[in-house]
């Protein structure tokens, strides 16, 4: 079975950095999900995507894989960029050149 660990980024509805800090292991389906003749929805008989973890740490999730005998790929987290800003810079006047 293959498997990704990855830290999952922080939902479009929460506005704070808590909870960040858990590791996800997921599994990979193997084959793609094909429309069922009678309904047409997506049908598949993988059933590795169920598979579903949280870790407190990407070691822990990678010693938990290798234990299991899995194939893994760790998706390191994109790094924030975080921009200083003032609140008097929005009241800064800007010269317009003359015309």
């Amino acid at each position: 079975m293959h498997v990704r660990i990855f830290l999952p980024p922080k939902s479009t509805m929460q506005s704070g950095r808590a909870n960040l800090k858990v590791w996800r292991l997921e599994g990979v389906p193997e084959s793609a999900r094909l429309p069922e003749s009678l309904m047409g929805w997506p049908l598949s008989k993988d059933t590795d995507p169920q598979v579903k973890m949280r870790f407190s740490s990407k070691e822990a999730a990678i010693e938990h894989a290798d234990a299991q005998g899995w194939t893994y790929d760790v998706e390191q987290p994109n790094a924030r960029k975080v921009t200083p800003r003032s609140y008097q810079n929005r009241f800064d006047v800007k010269e317009e050149s003359e015309l």
